[in-house]
């Protein structure tokens, strides 16, 4: 069904069910929302922007490490974006890029896309959302690292007050399994807020989240197809393993907030026009 006729019939709404669930665990998914051809687009999208961002790193750049992860500053397509590389030392393969919506017009037009933009602005209690940051995972085969238990929020508060508004949604644009490090989440780690940090663990160790103050061993795997979306809160406690496949597992991470607010990373705003 196109996405203008299901916001017609009211389908792209958040469901009783999914409410539920948003509120008690702090995610839900939506299986297989894309189809075939419109992954297969994004995929050519995130490996052009790929590419790019190492040919940029090849020509330079401001990089910098923090507990001995490599990041580097550059400019893509006349956008400025913070590369992240994989965490083996010396590697040179793309981890992270981010902000990336201004990368490529499909990651552009996917901000609009009302199969997204419908649910948030529930999620967001607004009616109507703006981007407030966006992200390219690429996690390559054999090669992608895991990333520790966090919550996003913590990475925010200094930016906004507005952190209860600030829903998350994953694109998934391969099939996603525990063999190639599927995201996990820790079900009702929401409804604490900010959790307790790893202080003492280097820099950036108050951002992830102390496993004292969690249970791992609830986590929920986000086993689903290419073109699925996951929704979770800014405070639900998530993370991933490393990808042991031979199969990448690529997924775009947006964002959203009230409309009218500026972006994280960029003095501007992106208003979602729910196209």
């Amino acid at each position: 069904m196109a996405a203008a006729e299901a916001l017609r019939t009211g389908e792209l709404r958040v469901t009783s069910a999914e409410l539920e669930a948003w509120l008690e665990l702090g995610f839900f998914f939506r299986e297989a929302v894309f189809v075939p051809a419109e992954i297969a687009a994004l995929r050519d999208a995130a490996e052009t922007v790929g590419h790019g961002a190492e040919a940029s790193l090849a020509a330079g750049g401001e990089r910098y490490a923090i507990d001995g992860n490599t990041y580097v500053d550059v400019q893509l397509a006349g956008r400025a974006a913070t590369v992240q590389l994989e965490h083996t030392p010396g590697s040179r393969s793309v981890r992270v890029i981010e902000p990336c919506h201004g990368l490529h017009p499909r990651f552009d037009a996917l901000i609009d896309d009302a199969r997204i933009v419908t649910p948030m602005c529930e999620l967001a209690g607004a009616e109507r959302v703006a981007l407030f940051t966006d992200k390219l995972n690429l996690k390559r085969p054999r090669e992608g690292s895991r990333f520790q238990w966090h919550q996003d929020s913590p990475y925010w508060a200094h930016f906004c007050s507005h952190l209860d508004q600030l829903p998350n949604v994953m694109v998934t644009l391969d099939d996603a399994d525990r063999s190639n490090g599927c995201f996990r989440l820790i079900p009702g780690s929401h409804r604490r807020g900010m959790l307790p940090g790893r202080q003492g663990e280097g820099v950036l160790g108050p951002l992830f989240t102390h496993p004292d103050h969690f249970d791992e061993a609830s986590a929920v795997a986000a086993e689903v197809p290419a073109g699925s979306l996951v929704f979770f809160s800014p405070h639900s406690v998530h993370g991933s393993q490393p990808n042991r496949s031979e199969r990448p597992r690529r997924a775009l991470v947006l964002t959203y907030q009230p409309g009218g607010l500026r972006m994280f990373k960029e003095d501007r705003v992106r208003n979602a026009e729910c196209l």
